[in-house]
C-alpha cells in the first residue's frame, strides 16, 4: 500500500519537495579524526582530543548529542545536559581514544537510537544520563590500566550500583517534520530514579564554523526576539525561527556565545571573539555570569533547570522553521503523532508478515540506527593539506604523510556511517552493506549511496575506491559492484522496473576499479591478487599491510576470491544491462576469461603450492620465498570461505543468458584447448533448474562444509566463526629467525594490538561475511537442488538440504539480537540487568561483531551499519536470491 512516509519519498525524489534536506546528519564525534589533525606526525586522537572538543571550533565538521542539521551542516540542532555534578556538559558522548583503551578505541556513554523514517520525518533516540558524577577519570585509568588480555571498563562497572539502583535520567528525543522546512523536537527526560534529582536540559542551536577558515565569510548571527524565542538568517536558509517552550511555568532563558575556539584557554593566545564555544559551560557549570552574551551569537541554548522527583516526567519542546506564526494550540502533539503513526505505518508496510513482535522490532532499530548514522561528511584533501587562509601553514611534513597521494578527493556529502561515533567517516566496504539494508526502505538513496565513493572527486583515477579517511589508499574487498547488482535487484522486484541507468552507471565505475585490481594488485601477472588486510585485519599470521617479516611474499586467498567474485558480477551486471545494449555482449567473453584466470589461481595456486591443500581439505594463504619454495600457512579462517562467494546460479529458463555463458565458454575452450585437468568454470550435476558458474564445485563445497558447519571448529550458536575454534587448542604457529608468529582462538576482544586492538577476525561472529555465506549457500541450494544433503551440524544423523543450512544459519544470525525462547538477547550476554529491566531489555545495540562463543556484542556498538544486514535476513531468512525479470 501506498503509506505517508512513501509519498514523501516520491516526492523527495521527483524533485517536488526537499523532504530529506533537514534529518539527523549530526555525528556524536568529530573530534580524534583525521580531518581535524593539523599535525606533523599525523597522530589524529592526540592533536584535537576529547578534552578540547567542548572548547575548540572544529574546521571540517560538527558533532552533538541527539543532533540535526541540514545536509550541507550549515547550521544544527543538539541537546546538552547537566546533573548538577559533572564536570562539563554533556554535549557529546565520551570515549577513549586508541591508545588509551586496553582494546583501542571505545565509547563510554550509553545511547540507542529508537526509531527513523528515511525522509527523517520522524525520528527518536534515548540517552541514559547517570545522576552521578560522570567518571571519566576512572573509566579513562582504569582502562589504561587493564591489558588486552582484559575485558574492557565500561560505564555499566564504574557506575553499577547507580544503575542497579536506576539513578539516572532516560531522555528521550524525538524529531517530527511538519513540512520539509518545519520540524517538532520533543525532549522527554523521566527520573527513573527513587529520590528526587536536579536536571538541567540545554536545548541549543548553532551554526557550523565556516567563517574562521573562509576569509570571504561573515560570521552569521543568531538574536533574541522573545520569551525562549531567537531569530537567524544565512544567505543558505533564509530566515529561521527557533522558540522552546517547557511543561513547566518559567521560561527558558537563552544563553548566546560564539563558536570560536578558547585560543586563550588552550593556547594561551588571544581569542577571536569575545565568548567562545565553551561559554555555555561555564555559565552553567561554573556559574560564570558573564560569560555568555546577552542578545546574540552564532551559538545558542535554551537553559531549562529544574528537580524532578522519583519517577516524574519532564517535556521541552522545540520548534525551529521558516515562519514565526505561532503554532496552534497543541499543534507540536499532533505532529509527533501523526508522525509516530506514520512510521508505525511504513514499517508495518516493509516487514513480511511472519514476523514475530520481537523480530520487528529489531527489524525496526536496525533501520532506526541505518538512519541516525547518515552523517554530513566532508572532507577536502588538498585544502587540508595545504591549510587555510586564515590558519597558520600546517607542518610540511604532513604532504609525506597521509593521504598525500588523494589529493583530488573532495566530498561534501550525507552519507551512510558505519557508527556515529566510533567510525564517523565512510569506510568502503562497510558503506555496501549499509546500501542493501537502506534498500529496503529507500532503495534510491540505496543507489546513490552505492555510487557516492565512485564520483571522480572520490574514487582514485587509477580506479581505487577509496577505503576510509584513516587511510584512503588501503585496499578494502571490491563489494560495491555485488552491492549495486543486489540493490538493482531488490529494487526490481520491489517496483517491478529496473532501473537500467544505475546499473549502468555502477558498471562502469565497477569496471574502472576492477581494471586497478587487475593492474596493480596482481604483481606476477596470472590471477594472484594480494591487497593487504582486505578488512579482514588481524586475521592472518602477519601483518598483510606490511612487508613479510621473514622475507617472501603472501599469496592471498581471499583476495584472489574477492576479484573472482568481482568478475562474476560484473558479468551479471554486463548481461543484464545488454537487454537494452547489446553493444554490453562486448564485454561477455572479457569477464568469463577473466574469472576463468582467477578460478585457475585458486586452484593451481602459486607456482609450487596450491591455494587448496589437499592435507587440510581448505583454502589458506601461501607464502612464497624468494629461493622459490612456498608453505601454505594452515590457518582455519573465513579467508577460505570467501572463494565460495565467487558463483552464481542461473535459472536455466533464462536461455538467452545461459546460452550466451555456455557459447562464450566454449570459445575459451577451443582457444586454449582445455582438456579435463583444465580448470571449469561451469558446474557438474546440479537439478536441472540452473546453471552455476564458480571456482568451487561440489567436491570441494562438501569439505569445506564438513568444517563450517562443526560446532567445535567454526559453527557457533549465533553464526559462522572468522577463526576456527580448533585453534584454541592447537595454535597455529609459524617458527622463523628464532620467533614464533602465532594465531590462536580469540572469540571476544582482540588481543593483538595489530590494527589497533580494536577489531578481532580470530574468532568472532561478524554480520558482513556471514551474510555473503548465507546467500552463497543459497545459490548452491538452487543448483544443488534437495538430492545435494548435508549433516547440519557436521557428525549427526540429520541431513538436510542446503537451503535448509542457509535458513538455519540466517536464524542463528537473527538470534544475535532478537529474543531466545526464554527472553534473553545474545548481545547482552550475561548481564541481566540488560536482560532484564525493563527499561534496556528492547533497546538492542548494534555491534560491530559478536563473541564467537556466547553471541555477546563487542567492538563499536552503536549501529555499525553492516549489522544492520539483520534486517534482510529477517525479511528474507535464508532466502536471500533477489533476482528477478530476465536474470
Amino acid at each position: 500500500m501506498s503509506t505517508a512516509e512513501q509519498t514523501r519519498l516520491d516526492e523527495a525524489n521527483s524533485g517536488l519537495s526537499p523532504w530529506r534536506r533537514w534529518g539527523t546528519y549530526l555525528s556524536e564525534r568529530a573530534w580524534g579524526t583525521v580531518r581535524e589533525d593539523y599535525s606533523a606526525d599525523g597522530d589524529a586522537w592526540a592533536y584535537f582530543p576529547f578534552d578540547h572538543a567542548h572548547s575548540r571550533a572544529y574546521r571540517w565538521s560538527e558533532d552533538g548529542l541527539a543532533g540535526w542539521c541540514d545536509d550541507e551542516q550549515t547550521i544544527c540542532l543538539g541537546i546538552a545536559l547537566w546533573n548538577g555534578r559533572d564536570p562539563v556538559l554533556k554535549e557529546r558522548p565520551y570515549g577513549l581514544a586508541n591508545e588509551e583503551g586496553n582494546h583501542g578505541e571505545d565509547v563510554k556513554d550509553y545511547w540507542f537510537y529508537t526509531d527513523n523514517l528515511p525522509t527523517h520525518a520522524y525520528a527518536s533516540m534515548v540517552y541514559k544520563y547517570p545522576q552521578a558524577s560522570f567518571p571519566y577519570e576512572d573509566l579513562l585509568h582504569t582502562n589504561q590500566q587493564r591489558g588486552p588480555q582484559d575485558d574492557e571498563y565500561e560505564l555499566f562497572d564504574a557506575l553499577r550500583e547507580q544503575w542497579l539502583e536506576q539513578r539516572y535520567f532516560d531522555v528521550d528525543v524525538t524529531y517530527a517534520k511538519d513540512g520539509p522546512e518545519d520540524v517538532y523536537c520533543r525532549i522527554t527526560v523521566i527520573n527513573r530514579g527513587p529520590e528526587a534529582a536536579p536536571i538541567h536540559v540545554l536545548p541549543q542551536l548553532w551554526y557550523r564554523n565556516t567563517w574562521s577558515w573562509d576569509p570571504d565569510q561573515e560570521r552569521p548571527r543568531i538574536t533574541a526576539c522573545g520569551d525562549g524565542a531567537a531569530s537567524t538568517w544565512h544567505p543558505k536558509l533564509g530566515q529561521r525561527w527557533f522558540t522552546v517552550t517547557t511543561s513547566g511555568e518559567d521560561s527558558p532563558r537563552l544563553l548566546f556565545c560564539e563558536n570560536e575556539t578558547n585560543n586563550r584557554l588552550l593556547f594561551a593566545s588571544a581569542n577571536a571573539s569575545p565568548t567562545t564555544k565553551d561559554a555555555i559551560n561555564d555559565y552553567v557549570v561554573h556559574g560564570i555570569s558573564d560569560a555568555v552574551a546577552a542578545a546574540e551569537g552564532s551559538k545558542v541554548a535554551a537553559h531549562v533547570s529544574t528537580t524532578l522527583q522519583s519517577g516524574e516526567t519532564y517535556t521541552i519542546t522545540v520548534h525551529f522553521a521558516a515562519t514565526d506564526a505561532d503554532p496552534t494550540p497543541g499543534r507540536a502533539d499532533a505532529v509527533l503523532a501523526e508522525r509516530q503513526r506514520e512510521a508505525d505505518e511504513f514499517y508495518l508496510d516493509v516487514a513480511t508478515a511472519d514476523l514475530s513482535d520481537d523480530e520487528r522490532l529489531v527489524q525496526r532499530q536496525a533501520f532506526a540506527g541505518l538512519l541516525w548514522c547518515k552523517q554530513f561528511y566532508n572532507y577536502a584533501v588538498r585544502r587540508w593539506l595545504k591549510g587555510d587562509p586564515k590558519q597558520p601553514t600546517p607542518p610540511r611534513e604532513r604532504w609525506a604523510g597521509r593521504n598525500r597521494d588523494w589529493q583530488h578527493f573532495a566530498v561534501s556529502d550525507v552519507i551512510l556511517m558505519p557508527d556515529a561515533w566510533e567510525y564517523p567517516w565512510f569506510a568502503a566496504w562497510d558503506l555496501a552493506f549499509h546500501c542493501l539494508a537502506m534498500a529496503l526502505i529507500d532503495p534510491e538513496f540505496a543507489k546513490a549511496q552505492v555510487l557516492v565513493l565512485h564520483d571522480s572527486t572520490a574514487q582514485h583515477p587509477h580506479g581505487q575506491i577509496p577505503a576510509y579517511e584513516w587511510k584512503f589508499g588501503d585496499t578494502n574487498p571490491p563489494v560495491h559492484a555485488w552491492a549495486a547488482w543486489q540493490i538493482y535487484q531488490l529494487d526490481q522486484l520491489r517496483s517491478g522496473v529496473g532501473d537500467w541507468d544505475f546499473l549502468a552507471t555502477a558498471y562502469r565505475s565497477a569496471t574502472l576499479n576492477a581494471m586497478w585490481w587487475l593492474n596493480q594488485k596482481d604483481d606476477t601477472n596470472r590471477g594472484v591478487f594480494g591487497g593487504g588486510f582486505l578488512g579482514m585485519d588481524n586475521i592472518g599470521v602477519f601483518d598483510r599491510d606490511e612487508p613479510l617479516p621473514i622475507g617472501g611474499e603472501l599469496a592471498e586467498v581471499d583476495g584472489t576470491a574477492w576479484m573472482a567474485a568481482l568478475i562474476f558480477h560484473l558479468l551479471e551486471m554486463a548481461i543484464e544491462l545488454s537487454h537494452q545494449d547489446p553493444s554490453y555482449t562486448d564485454m561477455f567473453s572479457r569477464w568469463v576469461w577473466d574469472a576463468w584466470l582467477v578460478a585457475n589461481a585458486l586452484e593451481k595456486g602459486t607456482y609450487r603450492v596450491s591455494f587448496w591443500n589437499e592435507g587440510t581439505n581448505f583454502y589458506h594463504d601461501v607464502i612464497e620465498m624468494p629461493d622459490g619454495t612456498s608453505r601454505s600457512l594452515e590457518v582455519f579462517s573465513m579467508q577460505a570461505v570467501v572463494p565460495l562467494f565467487a558463483a552464481i546460479a542461473i535459472p536455466t529458463s533464462a536461455t538467452d543468458v545461459t546460452t550466451t555463458i555456455e557459447d562464450c565458454l566454449e570459445a575459451l575452450a577451443q582457444t586454449y584447448e582445455h582438456t579435463e585437468d583444465d580448470v571449469q568454470l561451469v558446474m557438474s550435476g546440479g537439478d536441472g533448474s540452473h546453471l552455476m558458474i564458480g571456482v568451487v564445485h561440489q567436491d570441494r563445497l562438501t569439505k569445506i562444509l564438513q568444517r563450517l558447519l562443526d560446532p567445535e571448529q567454526f559453527l557457533s550458536p549465533n553464526g559462522i566463526r572468522s577463526l576456527s575454534r580448533y585453534h584454541r587448542d592447537h595454535p597455529y604457529t609459524y617458527h622463523a629467525d628464532g620467533k614464533d608468529y602465532v594465531v590462536d582462538y580469540q572469540p571476544a576482544e582482540s588481543r593483538s594490538r595489530m590494527f589497533g586492538g580494536n577489531s578481532n577476525w580470530r574468532g568472532p561472529v561478524w554480520l558482513p561475511t556471514n551474510f555473503l555465506l548465507v546467500q552463497a549457500l543459497n545459490s548452491y541450494a538452487r543448483f544443488l537442488g534437495e538430492d545435494y544433503r548435508v549433516p547440519d551440524p557436521a557428525g549427526s544423523a540429520d541431513q538436510v538440504s542446503l537451503q535448509v543450512v542457509a535458513d538455519r544459519l540466517a536464524r542463528q544470525l537473527t538470534g544475535l539480537l532478537v529474543r531466545d525462547e526464554t527472553g534473553r538477547r545474545a548481545v547482552f550476554g550475561d548481564n541481566e540487568y540488560f536482560q532484564t529491566d525493563p527499561h534496556w531489555r528492547d533497546l538492542v545495540p548494534f555491534h560491530e561483531y559478536f563473541d564467537g562463543d556466547t553471541g555477546r556484542g563487542l567492538g563499536a556498538s552503536h549501529q555499525t551499519g553492516w549489522t544492520a544486514t539483520v534486517a534482510l535476513l529477517l525479511q528474507f531468512r535464508g532466502n536471500l536470491y533477489f533476482r528477478a525479470g530476465r536474470v
